[in-house]
């Protein structure tokens, strides 16, 4: 994706105030992880939480197709994203957020759409 339309994308999920963010939240009791998230051509599905310094967020994800996924947060009309995956159909990691915040993972289908399965983990510091 080009630097121009990234930005764009930004600028639409910014104006737009864009959240799917399903209904069940993320915690420490209650990891997620999710089967067979059908994902029509260019939607996309956001899982969000409230972090603090020293939390780890652990997240692994695959796909049936290519999407675009990132980890991001929002300060003011600006979006801050600390990890973008172009066009992946897999990826996994830790993220460690050095501010509290809230912050949103989100994958977004591409053209031909796809079917995700992902599992996030949250960790407290000193847990």
């Amino acid at each position: 994706m080009t630097p121009a339309a990234r930005a764009l994308r930004v600028a639409i999920v910014a104006s737009a105030g864009l959240c799917a963010c399903t209904a069940a939240p993320v915690t420490v009791d209650s990891p997620k992880s999710v089967r067979g998230r059908e994902l029509p051509p260019y939607e996309s599905v956001e899982e969000c939480l409230r972090l603090y310094p020293g939390d780890r967020v652990e997240y692994a994800f695959e796909s049936t197709a290519p999407v675009d996924f990132n980890f991001h947060f929002h300060e003011g009309r600006t979006v801050v994203m600390p990890v973008v995956r172009e066009r992946s159909r897999a990826d996994a990691g830790v993220f460690i957020p050095p501010v509290a915040q809230d912050y949103c993972l989100m994958w977004e289908a591409g053209p031909a759409g796809a079917v995700l399965d992902f599992r996030i983990r949250l960790r407290r510091a000193g847990n």
